[in-house]
């Protein structure tokens, strides 16, 4: 599998590139008040309005450094209704030292032997020769209260 690999402090994390639809650059983003500290803002991407979730911020309460390496990953982020009805909706993430892709085999990730359900985002571990590394599960990220706050009245 491949997979974007990014950092939070000194720890390496990686998303599924099967799950991201583009990467970009920094953009300017409009601020969401009333949103938790994590929800970066919104972007204007091709007309359309995406809630974009800092994950500096979501996971180490601070926000992503702005740098070169720091990009914004749009991925499909898939949302059950209480009817049990799934649409998918664009989401951004902010992702720090985002800058090169590496490929790892599905069956060399175990569980971390912890359970994290503050975090339920944190999925399994694998290493490589610089040490372990964490698969980030991009459709654990948001609460339900969030995701209600975020797709309010969006359409798939």
């Amino acid at each position: 599998m491949l997979f974007v690999q990014f950092s939070l402090g000194s720890d390496r994390y990686l998303l599924d590139t099967a799950q991201i639809e583009r990467m970009l650059p920094l953009a300017p983003l409009k601020a969401l008040p009333g949103a938790p500290a994590w929800v970066a803002g919104v972007l204007d991407y091709e007309g359309a309005s995406v809630p974009v979730i800092d994950i500096a911020a979501l996971a180490l309460a601070r926000a992503s450094h702005e740098r070169l390496s720091t990009r914004l990953a749009l991925v499909a982020y898939a949302r059950r209704d209480e009817e049990g009805v799934t649409t998918h909706h664009r989401l951004g993430l902010l992702l720090e030292q985002a800058t090169r892709t590496v490929t790892f085999d599905a069956a060399s990730f175990s569980g971390a032997g912890i359970d994290t359900p503050h975090a339920r985002y944190l999925g399994p571990l694998t290493r490589d020769d610089s040490g372990l590394l964490q698969w980030v599960r991009i459709e654990h990220l948001l609460p339900d209260d969030v995701q209600a706050l975020l797709f309010a009245g969006s359409a798939a």
